[in-house]
């Protein structure tokens, strides 16, 4: 997203190729400024440079349908899934105040991941289809260690953030 600012006060927010558009009325010296924004929790998510950051992993959705993705270290698992069209919700957008990115994870990789921190803890308390290897995908960041990780997607979510409202990915 790119908003066009004329003389420090803002005239549109608009979805626009990164290219400077200059409006016709005005000479060279009124300037026109652009500024990238990235939305709440988002980010911008670059290509693997080396075969070394490649992790592939894969999510069973809710019907039980198996997709394999190709993400790369430090990829957040919430974020991957959003890119890759998998139903995993994130109505918080990562900012740890929801359950509706609720996975169950593959328990040989459990052991891989960071601990839980007590908020993340306190949350899946109030996730429906608690299981003992639920985590949050929004916490979960992807390390070599995690090749092959297969996480299932609960058949069904809670959304504390705003009940029966479900947002679509940036």
């Amino acid at each position: 997203m790119i908003c066009l600012l004329l003389r420090q006060s803002r005239i549109s927010c608009k979805l626009i190729s990164k290219q400077v558009i200059k409006p016709a009325a005005y000479t060279s010296h009124h300037a026109l400024h652009t500024t990238n924004l990235l939305q709440h929790g988002e980010y911008e998510w670059q290509e693997p440079k080396s075969p070394d950051e490649i992790v592939n992993i894969t999510y069973v959705d809710k019907d039980g349908k198996r997709v394999k993705v190709q993400g790369k270290v430090g990829d957040n698992v919430l974020y991957l899934a959003h890119r890759h069209g998998i139903e995993m919700e994130g109505a918080c957008e990562a900012s740890l105040a929801c359950t509706t990115c609720h996975v169950y994870v593959q328990h040989d990789y459990l052991e891989k991941l960071n601990e839980a921190e007590e908020k993340e803890d306190d949350l899946l308390d109030m996730a429906p289809f608690l299981r003992e290897n639920s985590r949050l995908g929004c916490q979960i960041v992807l390390e070599k260690s995690m090749e092959g990780m297969e996480l299932e997607l609960p058949k069904a979510t809670r959304n504390f953030y705003v009940d029966g409202h479900k947002p679509k990915p940036h």
